[in-house]
């Protein structure tokens, strides 16, 4: 589903759309947002890169950070759920990751966790899209991102 699809799958069930990116930096944002006439459909984005932004814009929780550091689906549902409370939407998709270059043996370059939110729940996983380079595992999270949305919306 293309994000054109995405936001014609949203308006007809009423709902709005809030992102919470990490990595990304808002990729999932200007994708939605490149569509003309997607205002009425995405009310909002965060770019949460910082711990201090997740904390301050979306209500992240220190404990949860100190317990399992910012790439995590702990993080991921924090980021989600306070992007529906700090916004008008329905619908929210978070990403966090390590995009490279670099990682760790416990966190490896191209690992991404995503959340999604509604008022059906949260609901959050990993993928390893492995040491793609930056650009190529932003890329792959960004689509990640939105076909999260739409498999939400379907």
């Amino acid at each position: 589903m293309s994000p054109t699809d995405i936001l014609a799958a949203a308006r007809a069930r009423g709902l709005r759309i809030a992102t919470a990116e990490s990595c990304t930096g808002g990729m999932v944002s200007a994708a939605l947002t490149d569509i003309a006439g997607s205002s009425d459909v995405f009310d909002r984005g965060f770019v949460t890169y910082s711990n201090a932004a997740k904390i301050q814009m979306l209500g992240v929780a220190e404990a949860t950070l100190a317990a399992h550091g910012a790439v995590s689906e702990e993080v991921a549902a924090e980021m989600a759920s306070g992007a529906l409370s700090q916004s008008q939407a329905g619908l929210s998709v978070s990403i966090t990751g390590i995009a490279g270059p670099g990682g760790s043996e416990f966190k490896p370059e191209g690992r991404v966790c995503f959340g999604l939110a509604s008022a059906a729940g949260i609901r959050t996983e990993t993928v390893e899209f492995g040491a793609l380079g930056r650009a190529r595992v932003r890329e792959a999270a960004r689509d990640h991102a939105l076909a999260l949305l739409a498999k939400a919306l379907s």
